[in-house]
């Protein structure tokens, strides 16, 4: 290891101010490209180790290069033919390495951190030698990093080079093979995917359905009870009423209890444990299998999509394990729902097709162009409403959306919805257990009742989040709960012990809202009465206004719990329990009062209010209030209901309901979860307010920056400055004392060229020379260029810039980050993190707390990398190591 001194260095000199080594960088080339090193896409590009091939060891011919070669003259062309050496020949001279040690610089200049300075700063300048295109440019890469973001312009970039190079080698008929492949290569993908999922969602409805009746009782038909597999409504198949069958065995009667008091305690005993042992089992899974199947999923998916990379949270196991545990969750009877987690199993089911396509698994732009696609198509199969699948995938999940991702969006939710038809897992033609259809339509009377249904949704998301949020906060806060599973049992036993009584709210969530949906007309079993004659009664009423209060709470305490649970449904049920309450009471009331002078347009012998109406309008009220989505909903429930004169109405409803729910907070329930566990996601159409300040007020400025030197670097002080380190990246600069800036180099790629360097079939010394920048009397074989891999064309900007400017390019254009300069100089630096903590409110805080003396619980890696899994794979109720954070060095890392 080479020795560290540390050394003082004038101050930097004023931009102004000429100096022979601030000439403007020289053009070079860029490196193969690989993968980007930031935590969301790895999860989709799998385990790859760092030490992978080097591409700097691979032909030159195949070296992707982001600049156009130099046209030659005729006469350059002839006498390189003449020479024997090609355009791009290069010769390098044999030199011996410069004597010097690095140095670590701890003293600083206006306390400008610089790493390696070399005693001859004569070298350290740009210019030399001949112009290098091979190695300048946004850089080579190794693979994004676990919880890292990913670099959008980079990954196009490579796609166009791609296609570049595809489009002009392939000549002949095996070239139109070769592309035509190459272009059909996603559309088998997204067809894949579409069955796939239509095959999980049927397999979960089936599974869910006979798990969920088994609490119940368990089916005697077949010879020796053989048919136990079928659950209630396949087991009395073909039976008017469920009543009527007697192949379904209660378990009082399979205990042979005959006493009313002791059938009631029986059922009510097996209810209980049966749901919580679905309970505790799914809780199980998910610990000790794929803890990443928690949740829904959705606000993962949609950090996904803005660019993080999230390892394993789209891997096999989690795939199996959510769709078991899916099954286990929804048949426990808690208050959760299946429509969010298929969203998460669509996207598994595309991360792993995904891996027999390299050109897509390799560009990590094009693996979340394609989990837009599959999160559409978990959305059809949820609802059986492929178009709303594609506008939810476009209004609430996508970052980036253009009109090829729409297209492919539809052809994915298209056949998965198609596959579900086919299975046809309910045998009754319908994609989903409550689609209903009308045949009444509505009076003019009745948009005053259906606006206060949008009020109360609006009212409901607003109070649903803020409780959701504070449960959380909570149970992250009191460090003496129990573990995660214990939770799941106790919130499993308190939801079981309170459904069983209650009617409404026994049976599975999917068929309540299927009853609460029916018209009275076409109803043939009514299980819960609600269409009997004289059904319509107070005493109704208040049960399904108690059912839906009590269903808020349980929900509230619900989701957020370790298992699979979504909450998409339980809104539609609190939404549609509250709705056909005020069904009930306006059909009261026009029963009572057919002479009130809004009822004149009712006909006398056709019933002037249909309740199940009013219930379809609050679930699309009380879903729009706590996810603040809009026309996807509208569309859902038109394709559930098939009732196009309905539209109207849902429209008004969801619009009163986002107006009320914004004014408790404009974050859905979704970006709230995203926003608590700290997950950088910028909205590329957020409306938060963005302070009108220079950026200079809030980047890292130089002095407080961890920089490299273009020389003076031994590989030996590297792998030091490394390992004392903790920073994603390190700016590199010309000389402490000029402070050129040249470029920017990842930790991921630092690391990986230092360790395969000092391997075979190089195996250089430690002591090897490491440089960043162009050295025309380096030996390549004797010393260690690292311009292949470091990024020196950044995104730069004045340190004058506006804030406004700045989060607008971080938005737009999906940045990890932005560096600022003046006249070439080195100003600061400012991350996509810091970006995120100034638009969410977080620096105030940070500044009038105190930024070294802070402990905050987060979800991202802070100084010293800890605390990554903090967000993702914490554990409700465990107590969290919490890393410090530093408003300085914070930023600072990448």
């Amino acid at each position: 290891m080479a020795s560290s001194s540390a050394g003082y260095f004038p101050p930097l000199e004023q931009p102004g101010s000429s100096s022979s080594s601030r000439s403007p960088p020289k053009p070079a080339t860029v490196g193969e490209d690989s993968d980007n090193d930031d935590p969301v896409a790895a999860s989709f590009s799998g385990d790859q180790g760092l030490l992978a091939d080097d591409p700097l060891e691979s032909d030159g011919e195949d070296i992707v290069s982001f600049k156009r070669k130099q046209k030659q003259t005729p006469g350059s062309r002839f006498l390189s033919a003449i020479s024997g050496h090609g355009s791009n020949s290069r010769q390098a001279t044999p030199s011996p390495i410069r004597g010097g040690t690095p140095t670590l610089i701890t003293g600083r200049p206006m306390g400008l951190n610089t790493v390696g300075a070399s005693r001859d700063t004569g070298s350290n300048s740009k210019d030399g030698g001949s112009l290098d295109w091979y190695v300048e440019g946004p850089g080579r890469r190794v693979g994004y990093q676990d919880l890292t973001a990913i670099d959008w312009i980079f990954e196009y970039t490579k796609e166009r080079q791609r296609l570049r190079m595809l489009y002009s080698s392939a000549s002949g008929l095996l070239g139109y093979a070769v592309q035509f492949w190459d272009a059909s290569q996603v559309w088998i993908l997204l067809i894949l995917t579409g069955l796939a999922a239509g095959v999980f969602a049927a397999s979960i409805d089936v599974a869910s359905d006979w798990l969920g009746d088994v609490k119940t009782g368990y089916c005697s038909a077949g010879e020796g009870g053989g048919h136990f597999y079928l659950n209630k409504y396949f087991c009395c198949y073909g039976y008017d009423e469920l009543a009527q069958c007697g192949d379904w065995i209660p378990w009082s009667l399979a205990l042979h209890i005959t006493s009313a008091g002791g059938k009631w305690f029986i059922e009510y005993f097996f209810f209980v444990m049966f749901s919580i042992v679905f309970a505790i089992s799914a809780s199980v899974l998910v610990k000790e299998f794929a803890l990443y199947a928690k949740h829904s999923g959705i606000p993962e998916i949609k950090t996904v999509l803005g660019g993080f990379v999230i390892r394993r949270f789209m891997g096999a196991w989690t795939l199996a394990i959510k769709s078991l545990g899916l099954c286990l969750a929804v048949a426990s009877g808690m208050w959760l729902g299946k429509e969010g987690p298929l969203v998460h199993v669509a996207c598994c089911c595309a991360n792993l097709f995904m891996k027999l396509f390299g050109s897509i698994n390799d560009n990590e732009a094009r693996k979340r162009e394609v989990l837009s696609a599959a999160a559409a198509a978990g959305i059809s199969v949820a609802f059986g409403s492929p178009i709303g699948g594609v506008l939810f995938s476009l209004e609430q999940l996508s970052y980036y959306f253009p009109d090829k991702t729409m297209w492919q969006s539809f052809v994915c939710a298209m056949t998965a919805a198609v596959t579900l038809q086919a299975l046809d897992p309910f045998r009754s033609g319908k994609l989903v257990l409550y689609q209903v259809t009308y045949s009444t339509g509505w009076h003019g009377f009745e948009m005053i009742p259906f606006a206060i249904l949008g009020i109360f949704g609006g009212i409901y998301g607003g109070l649903f989040i803020k409780t959701n949020m504070k449960v959380a906060q909570w149970k992250k806060a009191a460090t003496w709960l129990p573990g995660p599973v214990t939770q799941v049992m106790l919130v499993a036993l308190i939801t079981a012990l309170v459904n069983y009584p209650n009617f409404y709210m026994r049976a599975q969530s999917s068929e309540l809202v299927s009853s609460l949906f029916a018209e009275c007309s076409k109803v043939l079993d009514d299980q819960f009465g609600l269409c009997k004659t004289g059904s319509a009664t107070v005493s109704n009423i208040f049960l399904l206004i108690f059912a839906a209060i009590l269903g808020f709470f349980l929900a509230s305490i619900t989701f957020g719990l370790q298992i699979p649970a979504g909450i998409i449904l339980p809104s539609m049920a609190i939404g549609a329990l509250f709705g056909r309450a005020v069904g009930i009471v306006m059909e009261i009331w026009v029963h009572n009062h057919p002479k009130f002078f809004p009822f004149a347009s009712c006909e006398p012998d056709v019933p002037c209010v249909t309740p199940g109406t009013y219930a379809i309008i609050g679930a699309a009220a009380a879903l729009g209030g706590v996810t603040r989505m809009t026309v996807s909903i509208v569309v859902i429930m038109f394709e559930l209901t098939g009732a196009l004169t309905y539209v109207l109405p849902i429209m008004i409803a969801v619009m009163i309901s986002k107006w009320v729910g914004d004014a408790f907070g404009k974050r859905g329930i979704y970006e709230s979860w995203i926003h608590f566990n700290e997950y950088p996601f910028l909205d590329n159409s957020d409306e938060s307010l963005i302070p009108d300040i220079p950026v200079s007020q809030i980047m890292t400025r130089i002095e407080d920056l961890v920089v490299l030197t273009a020389t003076g670097h031994t590989i030996a002080s590297l792998t030091n400055i490394l390992a004392t380190q903790p920073y994603r990246g390190f700016p590199v600069i010309s000389d402490p004392r000029e402070a050129i800036f040249l470029g920017y180099i990842s930790r991921a790629e630092l690391e990986y060229n230092l360790q395969s360097a000092t391997q075979a079939p190089r195996s250089l010394p430690p002591e090897t020379e490491a440089f960043f920048s162009h050295q025309p009397l380096a030996d390549p074989r004797t010393t260690l260029d690292l311009r292949p891999w470091m990024d020196q064309t950044p995104l730069t900007l004045p340190s004058r810039s506006n804030l406004l400017l700045t989060a607008n390019y971080f938005q737009k254009l999906g940045l990890r980050y932005v560096l600022f300069s003046d006249k070439g100089v080195l100003q600061g630096i400012l991350t996509k993190k810091d970006v995120w903590y100034v638009l969410n409110g977080a620096e105030e805080t940070r500044r009038t707390m105190g930024g070294d003396e802070m402990n905050i619980p987060t979800g991202l890696a802070r100084e010293n990398g800890e605390g990554e899994e903090r967000g993702l794979l914490n554990n409700d109720g465990e107590s969290i190591d919490t890393a410090p954070i530093s408003p300085g060095n914070d930023v600072a890392m990448l």
